[in-house]
């Protein structure tokens, strides 16, 4: 990584992932070796109420040290100046000066293909991309902004929840509207978790010793929101959710797929109005909608104690999931060299990753049941048989050193454009 101004302590990398109401972040040290290590993160809670709550986690250490305290955070740029003076208090006082870049999470790019240099015509196309993610884009524009705020001189980078997925062919991203609605609109299917199937495609070619474009893999990002992509060479050529995070698999609290025509009914019949059913389909569908619950072990444990409700909830959130292996074993003619699971509910419920696996050996697809027992968050594991043709991984993901990776990247070839350019 290029280092900032010629300071040799400018090796630092901030990461931030805001929320209407937090603003999650983790400082990458950069050695010169070039290898990430996360040294220090949190969370700052309920912004712009008076109960605003900081935690941090103290990384390099043989126990991470923890701390939490309350204070009143009106805004974002609130958030990151306490962010910082926590850190010049509790390690380093120079931190300022250390912050080479700042990576931003933004959820949704329409088109943008790749990470990007924040610039106002950036900043412009995340501000239109809002229509499309109104929770979301909104707030992470104002961590961008507090960030140019805080770090006036820095260089700030968006890497888009929905870029991973633009390498899709438009067969796999239309909807089958007037087309018109695409022109005008942008309707179409954009897809989410890039970040993590970015990250995870990197770590599967890793472990498996294979150049990522060698590889077929399907991946299944499951946790509270998820999803599953089919990724032909290394590049995704579909995934589950589309337009919004909304389509796909069922989730905690989310419905996922169904028929367009229940919208119309509970506008026409049960008289609800658009927010409204927006709340139902976002809020209050998906597990929670079908049992009561969105937490997995309130649902293993009702289970268990012959809860019919929460083991539907299960059976639907698996004959989903599973439909969509199906669907995409297909587009891969037949041809996985690996699944992979991850996020929360993908690395550690085992019961899960057994029951999507069920029955596949014709495909190639056998599991060791003792090792995916086992298998959780600590680390990647192989959970597959000695007799299985597809290899099958639990791999933890870790979204934000993706996009340290992703900004070091942008910044470094930003440096070198420059350099060569003076040069010149």
């Amino acid at each position: 990584m290029g280092v900032h101004q010629g300071s040799s302590l400018a090796n630092k990398i901030l990461v931030l992932n805001s929320g209407s109401s937090s603003l999650k972040w983790k400082l990458f040290s950069n050695d010169p070796a070039n290898s990430l290590k996360a040294v220090v993160g949190g969370l700052v809670e309920r912004i712009g109420t008076k109960d605003s709550q900081i935690n941090a986690t103290v990384y390099q250490s043989l126990k991470p040290v923890k701390a939490t305290f309350q204070q009143e955070v009106p805004d974002h740029k609130a958030a990151l100046t306490a962010v910082l003076a926590y850190l010049k208090d509790s390690y380093s006082r120079a931190i300022q000066q250390e912050v080479h870049s700042i990576g931003h999470r933004v959820v949704h790019g329409k088109e943008i293909a790749d990470a990007v240099l924040i610039s106002p015509a950036v900043k412009d196309a995340i501000r239109k991309a809002s229509s499309l993610a109104p929770l979301h884009n909104p707030a992470n524009l104002q961590a961008i902004e507090a960030a140019e705020a805080v770090f006036k001189d820095r260089p700030q980078v968006a890497i888009f929840d929905t870029a991973f997925h633009q390498t899709m062919p438009p067969a796999a991203y239309m909807y089958a509207l007037p087309y018109e609605l695409y022109e005008s609109h942008h309707l179409r299917k954009y897809g989410f978790h890039g970040t993590s199937y970015k990250y995870l495609v990197g770590e599967t070619s890793r472990l498996l010793a294979r150049p990522a474009e060698d590889l077929n893999l399907i991946v299944c990002h499951l946790g509270a929101g998820a999803s599953i992509a089919a990724i032909e060479n290394g590049r995704s050529i579909d995934t589950s959710m589309g337009l919004t995070p909304l389509e796909g698999l069922v989730m905690a609290t989310r419905s996922g797929d169904l028929d367009p025509a229940v919208v119309l009914y509970l506008a026409d019949r049960l008289k609800m109005e658009p927010s409204d059913i927006d709340k139902l389909l976002n809020k209050k569908s998906g597990w929670v909608g079908l049992c009561g619950s969105s937490d997995f072990r309130s649902l293993r444990k009702s289970i268990q104690e012959g809860d019919k409700r929460a083991q539907l909830a299960i059976e639907v959130f698996v004959w989903r999931l599973r439909k969509y292996i199906g669907a995409y074993m297909v587009h891969l003619k037949g041809r996985v060299d690996a699944f992979v699971f991850s996020g929360g509910l993908g690395e550690n419920a085992h019961e899960i990753r057994k029951l999507a696996l069920a029955d596949l050996q014709a495909y190639g697809i056998d599991l060791d049941l003792d090792q995916n027992a086992t298998a959780s968050s600590s680390g990647a594991q192989a959970i597959h048989s000695a007799d299985s043709r597809v290899q099958v991984w639990v791999i933890p993901t870790d979204e934000e050193l993706s996009i340290a990776q992703q900004t070091c990247e942008v910044v470094d070839a930003h440096e070198k454009q420059d350099h060569e350019a003076k040069a010149a």
